[in-house]
């Protein structure tokens, strides 16, 4: 008898669940849909807008950069090197921003998220978009790895990076209706090995933006950048050793 009901009850789980799925995903794909292809045709303008961007001193970061500064956006810039965010700055104000803000910033630490979006708000009285985008990169099997813990530095800039930002620029966000571009990577969904840590980072930051998403309602909208193989000094051999050191 208790196994009877223990099969009933786990085909009612299961009808439940089945119900849930038919209710809830098509009008879920519906919407994704339907703002994918309305984004598509009534793209925001940001001209004198305030965009702040993390990783900004290469890569992804430095060409979105440009790509907002020859759309006309004002510009708070944010890496760890200087030198290298300055430059990228005097090639955006040539492309055409209006305005730009350099931050040497640790994305891994929450008083310095803090600070650099304080500074920019304080500088340029709003922020429009936030883009987290600073990562990086380990190639390595899990157990040719002496100590996880030389990776907790991984999951902190490319997990705790966007969180932390995202925690301090929602307030300001809310007020301007603005944007969070949250940069990934395919490696969320499609597992390659030697990347264990890499992957669940950013597996990690995906599913974070996925349901802060429904959690804002709209008050701030969520675009998610979920790129494959992209040229970068990451590409180029930056990385997390096995040892946890960063080989440049």
């Amino acid at each position: 008898m208790t196994m009877l009901m223990g099969r009933l009850t786990g085909v009612a789980l299961e009808l439940a669940l089945a119900a849930l799925l038919v209710l809830f995903l098509p009008p879920y794909y519906v919407y994704r849909l339907t703002a994918s292809f309305l984004g598509s045709v009534f793209p925001d303008s940001v001209s004198g807008k305030v965009v702040l961007i993390t990783g900004a001193s290469s890569g992804i970061g430095e060409h979105l950069a440009y790509e907002y500064a020859k759309r006309g956006a004002n510009l708070a810039l944010v890496a760890r090197r200087e030198a290298s965010l300055r430059e990228v700055a005097d090639n955006a104000s040539a492309l055409g921003s209006p305005s730009v803000l350099v931050l040497p910033a640790d994305v891994s630490k929450p008083d310095d998220c803090r600070k650099f979006i304080d500074d920019t708000v304080a500088y340029f009285g709003r922020l429009d978009h936030l883009v987290n985008n600073a990562s990086i990169w380990q190639v390595c099997k899990f157990e040719e790895v002496e100590d996880v813990n030389y990776f907790r530095t991984l999951m902190d800039i490319n997990f705790w990076g966007h969180v932390y930002p995202t925690r301090y620029a929602i307030p300001h966000l809310k007020k301007t209706h603005g944007r969070i571009v949250g940069v990934t990577s395919n490696s969320s969904y499609i597992f390659i090995g030697r990347n264990t840590f890499y992957n669940a980072s950013k597996a990690a930051a995906l599913n974070f933006y996925d349901t802060l998403r429904m959690e804002l309602g709209g008050e701030v909208r969520i675009t998610e950048i979920v790129p494959g193989v992209v040229e970068s000094e990451i590409t180029k051999g930056k990385m997390l050793t096995k040892e946890g050191e960063m080989k440049v």
